[in-house]
């Protein structure tokens, strides 16, 4: 049965002096990386490509606002785990067997597709940078088996620091090419005034950009991570806002950098490029003219950097919060801070089983067509997944389930209950979308 008391008997609602606040500093900063380098994959830096090839610079202020929104929702993660000493899905489960259902659902046929998504997109480049070695399918199935090694047999303190690396590439490459293309900068400032572009569907179009980029399920694993790196308690609090704003602020370099990229080579070129990860190889090749192989290289690499840091994201993240789901349901009630500290989640059953899932079963959808029906329901369950978080964020950090100090303030009410609407509308736009006519 699901916990509807509101009970906070956890490490972070206890009576008396609280734990004292650390002092907030760079060294600490790490949880953010990794939601950063596991929020913006192949398909957010092609949606900006494309978003600054259609409109040029006119869309750079909704990438800030994205960015904004998405600080919203990972610092109210992030403020949940701490203050309270339990996890986001222990938080769920309070508010009815509902959402255990939807996270249930939602992770068994998200898992099953997105596994193949990100196998395929990992493997894009590797076949782009060795075109002779091997087909596509076997490059992906080789990068899901590495991304199931390295996070079965490593915990949180190494893999943090490889998605760190990989995050620096992924920097080099997105600004050196952001220098490269050498972008406008008074077009670029004009491009930060909230102006819509003069198009059929741009408020469609804008809303979803502000939603697409970095807003998945690895928001939600933001307060798994923090617990991971050892963050347990309320006194951690102002590092975990620093660590979350270096997060989007890293976000937002990438997806200026995208922009100013698309803007500069494609727009002003008159060039268009296909949705999906195709769009980033057909980039390659265009920069690979431009500029030479060196620059098309180098592209390729940070290509992969971004897909694969996606790929290890999830294997690891939320593999977490199922491992924290099942854990739930068999009964323990106990508060998780100082379980995901300790590294126990990481070496369980429960985590690598999910890891086998992840890795194992969407091998299937390599060298087959992805199946139509699953494809919809898939659609359907991520369309919903970030309204789902915002609107039970603002429900978890209003209410007795969160100790009073560290409810939601006016901003933070502000920003989730826009980020909810927007993320509601974005959903209800997607679901309509679904070909249901066909499902049937």
């Amino acid at each position: 049965m699901a916990d509807t008391t509101g009970n906070t008997q956890d490490i972070g609602a206890k009576d008396g002096p609280g734990p004292q606040p650390r002092r907030s500093s760079w060294r600490y900063i790490g949880p953010g990386i990794v939601v950063a380098a596991t929020g913006v994959g192949a398909g957010d830096l092609v949606a900006t490509l494309i978003a600054g090839s259609n409109f040029g610079y006119t869309l750079l202020w909704a990438a800030v606002v994205g960015c904004l929104v998405k600080i919203s929702l990972a610092e109210a993660c992030g403020r949940w785990h701490l203050s309270t000493g339990r996890t986001l899905f222990d938080g769920w489960a309070s508010l009815g067997p509902w959402t255990t259902w939807f996270f249930a659902v939602y992770a068994v046929i998200w898992g099953f597709v997105y596994g193949a998504a990100a196998m395929s997109s990992s493997a894009l480049p590797l076949q782009a940078l060795f075109p002779s070695v091997m087909d596509l399918e076997y490059w992906g199935i080789a990068c899901g088996l590495v991304g199931l090694v390295f996070v079965w047999f490593n915990k949180y303190a190494v893999f943090e620091k490889v998605m760190t690396v990989l995050v620096g590439v992924m920097f080099v490459v997105t600004v050196y090419l952001a220098f490269r293309v050498t972008p406008n900068l008074g077009d670029a400032f004009a491009g930060l005034l909230p102006v819509l572009p003069d198009e059929k569907d741009s408020i469609l179009n804008t809303l979803g950009l502000i939603g697409g980029v970095g807003g998945t399920i690895t928001l939600a694993a933001y307060g798994y991570w923090v617990n991971a790196k050892g963050w347990t308690n309320s006194g951690w609090m102002k590092v975990m806002r620093l660590d979350n704003r270096v997060a989007y602020i890293t976000t937002g370099i990438f997806v200026v950098a995208m922009l100013f990229v698309g803007a500069e080579l494609l727009h002003s070129a008159n060039i268009a490029i296909s949705g999906g990860d195709q769009g980033l190889i057909q980039l390659g090749d265009i920069l690979e003219d431009r500029y030479g192989k060196t620059t098309g290289v180098l592209f390729l690499v940070g290509f992969f950097a971004a897909s694969f840091t996606s790929l290890i994201g999830v294997w690891h993240g939320v593999s977490l919060m199922f491992a924290d789901f099942l854990a739930r349901q068999r009964g323990e009630r106990q508060a998780r801070a100082d379980e995901l500290a300790s590294g126990r989640r990481e070496r369980s059953w429960t985590f690598r089983a999910y890891l086998l899932w992840l890795t194992f079963p969407p091998m299937i959808l390599l060298f087959q067509d992805e199946p139509f029906r699953l494809i919809i329901i898939y659609g359907v369950l991520g369309a919903a997944f970030m309204p789902f978080l915002a609107l039970t964020l603002l429900w978890l950090l209003n209410s007795s389930r969160t100790p009073r100090e560290w409810r939601n303030s006016y901003l933070s009410n502000g920003m989730l209950t826009v980020a909810g609407l927007l993320f509601l509308v974005l959903a209800v736009k997607q679901i309509w979308d679904q070909p249901w006519s066909e499902f049937f």
